[in-house]
């Protein structure tokens, strides 16, 4: 398959009421390891507002259980857009799974609605930046609309419209809400350790600070990190835009290889049941 046809596969769709389709082979297929890189960091933000990280330290999930944490986010947004997308059978039961979970805890449609903007903005972003070709206009718009979607399900109000009201949402909330605290810091070192995991002993020091060198300055004051050397973010820069140069050169992903997440948690597969806390687990089991 020749390198730039699923680009103008995409651009014969109509990303107003194509965009679910638009969204996954853009995941699966054009950057699969972009947006699960943008995906981490989008979260990771969320930590700096003090009531979205406060809550995820009170429920200890990412200090107690943290790969598993990690995991179960993958595996339910996967869910939601896979193919069939979140009008599908499963894509409406792993909505309603979340949705189960979510509604143990008070979150404001605010905080929700400034997740939401992370998902939509931070991928943009960092695809801007480091993917071996620009997101479309056709792309840009289908992850507005899918993750619009997404709020609507999740019974969200005052979902914004465009990119731009998206972009200017998460702008304006983190300014507004980016404040030092104690527990989100926590979390913040919580998912780093997640990170670190993944890499043999030695290694781990590294990792952690190519974290961090993926960092602005609001979010690391926000989280009480400390700034990776200056040389080590210039690295990891210089060394995200030559992988993307890479990937260019490289053959399109083969149809029969779409990116599917492979969750240490679940070696063995999963089912929905499984996927969060131990208390939703626990009334699944009651309910039957």
């Amino acid at each position: 398959m020749a390198r730039y046809s699923r680009l103008r596969q995409i651009q014969r769709l109509d990303p107003e009421s194509d965009y679910q389709e638009i969204y996954r082979i853009s995941t699966e297929y054009e950057f699969p390891w972009d947006v699960t890189r943008a995906l981490e960091l989008a979260l990771f933000r969320t930590y700096a507002v003090p009531s979205i990280g406060g809550l995820l330290d009170r429920t200890r999930e990412f200090a107690d259980h943290g790969q598993k944490r990690y995991d179960d986010t993958v595996v339910l947004l996967y869910e939601m857009t896979r193919d069939g997308g979140m009008d599908s059978p499963r894509g409406r039961a792993a909505i309603r799974h979340m949705n189960r979970i979510h509604g143990r805890y008070p979150i404001s449609n605010d905080d929700f609605l400034y997740v939401l903007s992370t998902f939509v903005v931070v991928p943009v972003r960092w695809i801007s930046r480091y993917g071996w070709r620009p997101y479309s206009r056709h792309e840009v718009r289908a992850t507005v609309n899918t993750f619009r979607h997404m709020g609507r399900l999740m019974g969200l109000k005052n979902i914004p419209e465009t990119y731009e009201e998206f972009a200017a949402l998460l702008d304006g909330y983190e300014r507004e809400h980016y404040a030092f605290n104690e527990p989100s810091r926590r979390v913040a070192e919580a998912t780093i350790a997640i990170f670190q995991g993944w890499f043999p002993a030695f290694a781990r020091p590294f990792a952690r600070r190519g974290v961090i060198a993926m960092t602005d300055a609001p979010l690391r004051e926000a989280l009480g990190l400390h700034r990776s050397p200056h040389a080590l973010e210039t690295a990891a820069d210089r060394a995200l835009r030559a992988r993307a140069l890479l990937v260019r050169l490289m053959p399109a992903r083969p149809e029969s290889l779409p990116k599917r997440p492979r969750p240490r948690t679940y070696r063995n597969g999963y089912t929905l049941e499984e996927i969060g806390p131990a208390w939703i687990r626990e009334r699944a089991a009651r309910t039957g």
